[in-house]
């Protein structure tokens, strides 16, 4: 029982100060419950809106590409440098620390291997399992256009149905298949169709021309997908594109783990998308970082 000798009568009421309560910080998400924005807090950081998402979940249908072979050498050291991190629950459980304090996006699609056809997939992972792990949201796979497309969105819907019940966001993965034109137009209906049926995040491809229409279109945040390798000046190029043109930050993997220097590139990219520096400044700094680590190699 508490101790109720020498309690001090309130007086602090601050009458003269209305009671505050701050919209949610993030696009589409106002109306979400209390447990739904504090795992999008992990997710996005608050401060910039804006998020650096590590994706390394390539494994699920690929297995150990190139920078992925070995995840406790290549990317456990990243991790103090990402808001959040994309994988899938087996890299989780056998490789990342439970004290790692970011987000966690879980891959829940899967199925076909690169090879089969990649837009049949399931939900390959249960909402009891994620809330087990703690995770931030649910990625899943969504082939607009695809062969597979009604049981893709199934698979989306069934989550969001899931996800509202737990309190678990909902990331759709807008895939675009090798017959598909990446253009704004496609990605402005891929986007707007996960959206309408009740994802809360979207992942997307940038696209030179228009990709501010897709942005603007799409009622929840867009976080730009990486996609394939590229120069690291290019890369931050886009980067800085995208968040410039609307989207909440990127999900980069190939462009950060098969980097010359994957913890120069990740800080590079950190910069461009949470503080807004220029491409070429960026790519300058990951210049002086990647130099003074091969420098500490030298001398040690």
């Amino acid at each position: 029982m508490a101790d109720t000798d020498n309690v001090k009568e309130a007086k602090n009421f601050y009458p003269e100060v209305p009671t505050e309560n701050k919209p949610f910080f993030l696009k589409g998400s106002n109306a979400l419950g209390w447990g739904m924005q504090n795992r999008l807090s992990r997710v996005f950081n608050p401060r910039s809106g804006r998020t650096v998402m590590l994706a390394i979940d390539h494994g699920y249908f690929m297995g150990p590409t190139t920078g992925l072979e070995r995840v406790d050498i290549n990317i456990v050291p990243l991790l103090g440098d990402c808001t959040a991190l994309m994988l899938t629950r087996g890299m989780l459980r056998s490789t990342i620390s439970s004290s790692f304090g970011g987000g966690v996006v879980i891959r829940a699609s899967g199925g076909p291997s690169i090879l089969k056809e990649l837009s049949n997939e399931q939900i390959a992972v249960g909402i009891e399992d994620a809330v087990r792990m703690n995770v931030s949201a649910m990625a899943v796979q969504v082939f607009i256009g695809g062969e597979f497309e009604s049981q893709s969105i199934h698979n989306l819907t069934r989550l969001v149905d899931l996800g509202n019940k737990y309190g678990l966001p909902i990331l759709a993965v807008t895939a675009v298949g090798k017959d598909m034109n990446r253009d704004a137009k496609y990605l402005r209906l891929a986007c707007r169709i996960c959206a309408e049926l009740g994802a809360h995040i979207l992942k997307t491809y940038y696209v030179p021309e228009g990709f501010e229409t897709v942005t603007a279109s799409c009622p929840v945040p867009i976080v730009m997908a990486g996609g394939k390798k590229l120069p690291e000046l290019d890369a931050l190029k886009m980067a800085h594109d995208a968040v410039d043109q609307g989207a909440c930050g990127v999900d980069m993997g190939r462009n950060i783990f098969q980097s010359d220097s994957s913890s120069a590139m990740i800080q590079a990219v950190g910069k461009v998308v949470h503080e807004g520096m220029k491409p070429q400044q960026a790519y300058q700094l990951y210049q002086d970082l990647k130099n003074e680590q091969s420098q500490v190699v030298v001398d040690g």
